[in-house]
């Protein structure tokens, strides 16, 4: 019984611990019960409800429990340590130790724990392996995937795949989708920028913004969250290829500018992509992570937080945020940005540049032909890196530009940074409101880190470097420590890896403001909730008075610094609102909240409602004296304005997926066409040249036919097609390919199966010669020995013959797989037999000098073993070791009169 209740508490103490290492609320009662046979069941119920993960682990890392029954009383103790429950029965009165379990706390090992930096330009997968943080490679052996999704008559190309194609394919191929993520079409941002891109914008249903393309030889509209979901999924794939197992959560990293909408749409690609976002995390947060988690000198709770400022100048955004370090702790304390500073804003700048130089030189109107437009940029950017290493004049040239003319120019690093001074002027802004929302001086800054694509450029780290008076820190990779951060945040949120303790405060990017309309017919009234850069995530409880439904709408106060034209939140709708019975108005609290992913919601409405106390009732110790109770029901919330997933948009991908596999396999059976008749082809007139029989035209002209016509006829047809093709060549190339190969094989099998032969043969020999190392073997066994080889010999010699008689463009006569066989065949016969060992004559065994000497003979030093108390042995046992060359010897002696006991011996 005492076992079977420890195994009970120690699995459901493994329980607890299980759901206290989970993210997300818990609820769990454990209930043990157990029947004795008088005293009636043993009963041990423990419940726990609460949302703090470090009060879970605390009150259930060690648990007391004492057993009673009618004659014995025992302690039970289960403690956690590690990943480990182990639980010990003891005795009270003594302490004696009777029993220990321990049961290893499993965690699901198929979770995935990855990281997603989906940026402008380019993307990085990192994920948590038993080594630490990775950022893993995609197909083409490249930690970078590139941000681009391109569409074709048959399939989709993601990545690399679709980059390549930003030339040929320019108007299916779509970059830069990033920015219009929860925008409408009538966005004056959209409508700005699309002057500027090679493919097309068209306004979805809902009136957001959709992408135009050509899919599968039709024209089709796919909204923001569809392609990013692509792309996401794309990055699922090469997460999945590392991991080898399913990934289904995740952190993707967002920009720390973005809004409650450009959020959302975010979460929805993912939800689309089938991921499980656990966190929404800003770019320069992640960053903070991956620099603060891994540092071992940082200040202790008490004591002055060290201050780093993170500075991320990427492709199409530049971020800045000022974080304070403790031990096991990260706070950002404020964050700055201009969206409109970034890489592409550069690149822009020489394409304008080289366009008016082009026109002038040339008289070309590069922005006339989107594909000549797609070159420029590439050639810029290539140029803009080159520039960035050396100050001295590059060329940039580009042949077949445009109506076949071949274009060149020249410019240098002083130059461009010229071009860029109204860009480069804009880099300090950020850098003083961040000091300024702080109220920090600049002695205060323990480090500058800078990271992004775009932080490589010379002028703009000089600028940020002269503004804090400080070199720049590059202890992180510039391209990789956002994604490194999201993986480090998925890791903490998931109970399949231990890291160590690290709590993260995100800031409110942005004011928060409720209004609604004025019970008192005062007209509109608002609230600022959550002020800029207040801590988050955060909950606040708001009280209203009404006797009917209200809407509450959330903003953004400050447009001035909004990036985005709309300053709605949403509106929510509180119902079933009634007055007091007295006709007075209802208390209502609301409950607003921003979440870990930075959105705003309203998360619940009560009323409470005034209870009268009955006459003579004491109140509780909470309650108020006034004798009365307030009882809160919730009530029902409609939010507003928040546009939800269509279902079928999940389907939709799904089948481009299944279609992009079916493609794939397509291309793949043609390409095993292509490539046998190559190989075929080449080997015909070299290696395989002496196989071929007289049909050696006819096979040839065969290849030549199918080359042809898998450039013309064959060059888009069905998967079985190219599969049949094969099958046809197969049967005439399969032939020659196997004469060749049997020439090759043949004659090693045949000098193997003649040692063989060789060596029995010998034996039999001997044994008839009375060679005295086989005089102990059997006769009729011998007799069966010579009989197997010599009709082995008779075999091989009789196929050899007939083979020599036969040309290598003929089918040969024995293969080297019945000759295989032929040797497994004599070995099994005849190797046990020859093999069989000579009997041994064993010498009489000789007394050791440790038997006849006693103690005295030991070679090794003695172990003195005492008996436990209460044993009859009371003065414990010696125990002796010898070693007599390949022999240990191990002796028992009573301690007091040398009574030897008994002797073990063991042969090594």
């Amino acid at each position: 019984e005492l076992i079977k209740l420890s195994v009970l508490i120690v699995v459901f103490h493994s329980i607890a611990m299980h759901s206290a290492l989970s993210p997300v609320d818990v609820a769990v009662r454990q209930r043990t019960s157990l029947k004795r046979d008088k005293n009636g069941p043993i009963r041990t119920t423990r419940d726990f409800r609460t949302r703090n993960i470090r009060n879970i682990y605390e009150s259930y890392h060690r648990r007391a429990l004492t057993y009673k029954s009618a004659t014995h009383t025992f302690n039970i103790t289960t403690q956690v340590c590690d990943r480990f429950v182990f639980c010990r029965v003891s005795n009270p009165k003594s302490s004696e130790g009777l029993f220990s379990l321990s049961l290893s706390l499993f965690f699901n090992s198929a979770m995935s724990v990855v990281g997603f930096d989906v940026g402008f330009q380019s993307c990085y997968v990192a994920v948590a392996r038993a080594g630490g943080i990775e950022t893993v490679a995609n197909e083409y052996s490249d930690r970078c995937t590139p941000s681009f999704v391109s569409f074709g008559p048959r399939n989709r190309s993601i990545g690399a795949a679709a980059k390549s194609q930003v030339v040929t394919n320019c108007k299916n191929t779509v970059q830069g989708f990033k920015r219009f993520h929860g925008r409408a079409f009538s966005d004056p941002y959209v409508q700005a920028a699309k002057s500027s891109l090679v493919f097309d914008l068209a306004q979805m249903p809902t009136g957001t913004t959709g992408i135009k393309v050509m899919y599968m030889e039709e024209e089709k509209v796919f909204s923001i969250e569809q392609v990013t979901a692509m792309l996401l999924n794309k990055l699922k794939e090469t997460a999945e290829a590392a991991l080898k197992k399913p990934v289904a959560d995740c952190v993707i990293s967002v920009p720390s500018f973005f809004t409650d909408a450009e959020r959302r749409s975010v979460m929805d690609a993912a939800q689309i992509a089938g991921l499980n976002c656990l966190r929404l995390m800003n770019d320069t947060t992640a960053v903070a992570l991956a620099y603060g988690i891994y540092k071992q000198d940082l200040p202790a709770p008490e004591e002055k937080p060290r201050t780093v400022v993170f500075v991320d100048v990427g492709h199409a955004g530049y971020q800045v945020s000022v974080c304070a370090f403790n031990k096991g702790k990260l706070k950002v304390l404020g964050s700055a940005f201009d969206p409109e500073l970034g890489g592409k804003d550069f690149d822009e700048v020489l394409v304008k540049y080289f366009c008016e130089e082009f026109a002038q030189k040339y008289k070309l109107d590069v922005r006339s032909k989107p594909r000549a437009l797609v070159r420029l940029y590439q050639e810029c950017e290539k140029l803009k890196k080159l520039m960035s290493a050396n100050s001295s004049d590059l060329p940039l040239n580009i042949e077949c530009f445009m109506n076949d003319i071949d274009v060149s120019g020249t410019l240098n690093r002083g130059k461009f940074e010229e071009f860029c001074a109204e860009l480069l002027a804009k880099v300090e802004a950020p850098l003083r409101s961040i000091m300024e929302q702080t109220r920090l001086k600049k002695e205060d800054i323990y480090a500058v880190e800078i990271m992004g694509g775009a932080s490589r450029t010379p002028a703009i780290k000089d600028r940020i470097s002269k503004f804090f008076g400080k070199e720049l820190s590059t202890t992180l990779n510039a391209d990789e420590a956002v994604a490194r951060g999201c993986a480090l945040q998925c890791a903490i949120l998931s109970p399949a890896f231990k890291v160590r303790e690290f709590s993260i405060t995100e800031v409110v990017p942005y004011p928060i403001s409720l209004k609604w309309t004025s019970a008192a017919d005062e007209g509109i009234s608002d609230c600022e909730v959550f002020p800029k850069n207040h801590a988050a995530p955060f909950s606040k409880v708001l009280t209203f008075y009404r006797r009917e439904p209200f809407s509450l709408e959330a903003y953004y106060n400050n447009s001035k610094e909004l990036p985005y034209p709309d300053p709605t939140i949403g509106q929510f709708t509180i119902q079933k609102v009634v007055p007091q019975p007295s006709g007075e108005s209802s208390k209502v609290k609301v409950k607003v909240r921003v979440n870990v992913h930075g959105v705003f919601s309203v998360s619940n409405a009560s009323l409470v409602e005034v209870v009268k106390s009955a006459e003579g009732e004491e109140p509780m110790e909470m309650d108020t004296p006034a004798k009365e109770d307030e009882v809160k029901s919730s009530l029902l919330m409609a939010f507003l304005m928040v546009l939800s997933i269509p279902s079928h948009q999940g389907i939709h991908l799904g089948k481009m997926i299944m279609q992009d596999k079916l493609e794939k396999e397509r291309n793949d059976a043609k390409n095993y066409v292509e490539e046998y008749v190559y190989e075929m082809r080449d080997k015909l007139h070299g290696v395989l040249e002496n196989f071929v029989s007289e049909d050696r035209d006819s096979f040839s002209l065969k290849l030549e036919d199918t080359e042809n016509w898998l450039y013309e006829e064959g060059e888009d047809q069905q998967k079985q097609v190219y599969i049949d093709k094969l099958v046809e060549l197969k049967k005439l190339g399969e032939p020659i390919q196997k004469r060749y190969t049997e020439a090759e094989e043949r004659p090693k099998a045949l000098d193997e199966l003649g040692r063989q032969i060789q060596q029995y043969t010998k034996v039999v020999e001997a044994y008839k010669a009375k060679d005295e190392l086989y005089d102990h073997l059997d006769e009729l066994e011998m007799m069966k020995v010579d009989k197997q080889v010599n009709e082995t010999m008779t075999w091989m010699n009789n196929k050899m013959n007939l083979q020599s008689k036969q040309g290598l463009s003929q089918d040969p006569v024995v293969k080297a797989q019945e000759i295989q066989a032929k040797t497994k065949e004599l070995y099994s016969a005849c190797n046990h037999i020859v093999t069989k060992p000579k009997p041994k004559v064993e010498p009489p065994k000789e007394e050791t000098a440790a038997e006849q000497n006693g103690p005295q003979a030991q070679s090794l030093p003695a172990l003195k073993y005492f008996s436990p108390a209460g044993s009859t042995l009371t003065e414990g046992l010696w125990i002796v070791f010898h070693s007599y060359s390949t022999i240990i010897g191990l002796q028992i002696y009573s301690h007091d009169i040398c009574k030897h006991f008994s002797s073990y011996y063991l042969k090594g």
